[in-house]
C-alpha cells in the first residue's frame, strides 16, 4: 500500500519569540523541517511526502527539500487559514489508496519505529493516533470550581496521526468546525472510531525556547 506523510510546516511560530517560524530555526546547523522529512524518508523506501507551507514561506521551505536526494518525492503545497485547511490542502494530491501520517513539521525527533508501528496499525485497524500518558496531575476547569481527574484516563496526543486514506479523505469533506484541533477529531465526527497508539515522550514539539534545548540534548545521544 502507498505511505504518504502530510507534514504540516504551515505555523507562524508566535510563541518561540522569533522573527522566524519555527520550523525554520535550525538544530545543529540544520533546520527543523529537515529533520520531520528525513525521519519519513528513512522509515520506508517507497515513502512519499507533501510538505504543506504558508504562502509566505514556499522559498523558504522549497530550499529545505533541495537538500535531499529524494526531493523528486517530496510536493511541496501552500496551505490554509487553519490547520483544517492546510491538511485538505495537502490531501487534495493524493488520488490513490495509501496510508496517510499526518505531521507537526516541529515534530522533529519522531522515531522511524513510531513511524513503523503507526502504519502497521492503520493497515489493521483503518487509525493509528500515537498518545503518552500525562505525566503530571490535571484538573479541568468547570465554572469557577476545578476538579482533579484520573490522569491514567488522559491521553496526551500526538502526530504523526496515521490513517487509511479511505477514512481520512472522506472526514475532511466536512465543512470546518473550530472543534477540528486534529486529525482525529476531524475523523471522529465523520462518524469513524479512532485507534490509539503508544506515542514516545521524546516525541516533542517545539514550541517555546526550552524545547530547543530539550532536542539538541536528544539529537547529541543519537536520536
Amino acid at each position: 500500500m502507498k505511505k504518504i506523510a502530510v507534514i504540516v510546516a504551515g505555523g507562524t511560530g508566535s510563541r518561540m519569540g522569533k522573527d522566524i517560524p519555527k520550523q525554520f530555526l535550525l538544530l545543529n546547523e540544520k533546520p527543523i523541517l529537515w529533520y520531520s522529512i528525513r525521519a519519513f524518508l528513512q522509515a520506508f523506501e517507497d515513502m512519499e511526502i507533501i510538505v504543506v507551507a504558508h504562502q509566505d514561506h514556499l522559498e523558504r521551505t522549497q530550499q529545505i527539500i533541495d537538500l535531499f536526494q529524494e526531493r523528486n518525492k517530496i510536493l511541496l503545497v501552500t496551505g490554509g487559514d487553519t490547520r483544517f485547511a492546510s491538511v485538505k490542502n495537502g490531501l487534495e494530491q493524493i488520488h490513490a489508496p495509501a496510508v496517510v501520517f499526518v505531521h507537526d513539521a516541529v515534530r522533529c525527533l519522531v522515531s522511524q519505529k513510531l513511524i513503523s508501528s503507526c502504519f502497521e496499525q492503520a493497515v489493521e485497524k483503518g487509525s493509528a493516533v500515537p498518545a503518552v500518558v500525562s505525566t503530571d496531575s490535571i484538573r479541568v476547569e468547570e465554572g469557577a470550581e476545578n476538579k482533579l481527574v484520573d490522569r491514567e484516563s488522559v491521553r496526551i496526543v500526538q502526530t504523526p496521526q496515521t490513517f487509511r486514506s479511505e477514512i481520512l479523505l472522506p472526514a475532511f469533506a466536512q465543512p470546518y468546525s473550530a472543534f477540528f484541533t486534529d486529525e482525529a477529531n476531524v475523523v471522529e465526527h465523520s462518524g469513524q472510531r479512532v485507534h490509539l497508539i503508544e506515542g514516545d515522550y521524546a516525541n516533542i514539539k517545539i514550541t517555546r525556547p526550552v524545547d530547543m534545548a530539550i532536542a539538541e540534548f536528544y539529537l547529541s545521544q543519537g536520536r
